[in-house]
């Protein structure tokens, strides 16, 4: 007996020795849009820890976590929804749930995922655990700006109708849905940090509607109407992305449609307080965790630069080249690094956020999104 329990210990030690146990506060996954592919990234490292193959069209994927961090839930735009194991390197399960898809989220207590589709349109409900469909919500609509809210809740915008909606998926077979009138072509949304706001951004008129989600009775109002009101329409090269909005303090920094511009907002009233001009059109316009900073990058021609917004001074103080094509930055959980992805350098540069110099580079297949499972703590993320 005492052998045999001994080879048994032996084979335990062996099984630790090859995969030792960790924690997940530190990954997180990059997105390789070319190859249907994503790499699984140590930020404390600074280091791939391995890949995952098979997610199929991911040229406008975007990903969520699970609680504890060890799962992914990757959206493909070819409305694939995988589910991944980041410790164990391995497509846990995978459901094709749509024609055409943009993203989704998760809900507060973890056990449902949300898919938001262009093509049929809608919302569809999965159960975290297994992707069984529970229900879906449809809307004759293409769904933007997914968001979760408080209370088993999700927001969501409706780009062809103009409208917004809330559905409560207390009980998730049968999704209880409250709509609101948004304005013209609600393209994003995202939620403030305590979960109180939801913000569609307008692109058929200068404006974003806001949904106070606490009092929903009172309906959506728009602010920031006409901030280019007397100004030449610029073409739009890409459309802005409210989801990295910055926060810092009583100030919200928010991308300007077609504009060389960083709207500054009084979170307090929703007012405009100013303007901040940057070099080109911003899509992601993100603050670091504790909102000194604002880095914002940019629209083509211009995707080759970051530039940095000191938030007390109110101005740009530094400009970057970080490589070609920037299409996405994420920090790290405290804010010491940024990763940010150089799609046509097929790499992702890190740089130490006090400094601006850059401590490392990552090869990556034309990398895109890049996801840290610090998110699973943040409402609207």
């Amino acid at each position: 007996m005492k052998l045999i329990f001994a080879a048994f210990a032996a084979l335990a030690l062996v099984g630790c020795a090859q995969s030792p146990l960790r924690g997940t506060g530190d990954l997180g996954v990059v997105i390789e849009r070319a190859d249907g592919r994503i790499a699984i990234v140590d930020t404390s490292a600074r280091a791939v820890l391995g890949r995952v193959e098979g997610l199929g069209d991911l040229s406008h994927a975007s990903a969520v976590f699970s609680r504890d961090g060890r799962y992914a839930y990757v959206f493909g735009r070819d409305g694939g929804l995988t589910k991944v194991d980041i410790l164990g390197q391995r497509i846990e399960k995978r459901v094709m749930q749509a024609g055409n898809s943009i993203g989704g989220a998760i809900s507060q207590d973890g056990r449902l995922v949300v898919a938001q589709n262009y093509t049929p349109g809608g919302i569809k409900v999965f159960d975290a655990e297994t992707l069984e469909l529970l229900s879906e919500v449809p809307t004759q609509s293409k769904v933007v700006g997914l968001a979760d809210l408080a209370g088993q809740k999700f927001a969501y915008a409706l780009f062809d109708k103009g409208e917004i909606w809330v559905s409560d998926l207390s009980d998730p077979r049968h999704p209880q849905t409250q709509k609101f009138p948004a304005g013209q072509q609600p393209y994003d949304g995202l939620v403030t940090p305590d979960g109180r706001y939801y913000m569609a951004g307008l692109f058929g008129e200068d404006g974003i509607a806001l949904l106070d989600t606490w009092q929903p009775e009172q309906g959506a109002r728009k602010i920031l109407e006409n901030y280019g009101k007397g100004q030449e329409k610029l073409p739009v090269f890409k459309m802005p992305h409210l989801r990295g909005w910055a926060v810092a303090g009583n100030q919200a920094y928010l991308p300007a449609i077609g504009r060389h511009e960083v709207l500054v907002v009084d979170k307090g009233n929703w007012q405009e307080t100013g303007r901040i001009q940057v070099k080109g059109q911003p899509v992601f316009v993100m603050a670091r965790p504790d909102g000194r900073q604002v880095w914002v990058n940019f629209a083509f021609p211009d995707n080759g630069w970051v530039q940095v917004i000191d938030t007390l001074k109110g101005e740009v103080v530094q400009t970057l080249q970080p490589g070609k094509a920037i299409l996405h930055m994420e920090f790290t959980p405290r804010g010491e690094h940024v990763w940010l992805s150089a799609r046509d350098d097929h790499a992702v540069s890190i740089y130490d956020t006090r400094t601006f110099a850059r401590i490392g580079t990552l090869p990556a297949q034309s990398p895109s999104g890049i996801f840290f499972t610090s998110r699973a703590a943040r409402t609207g993320f």
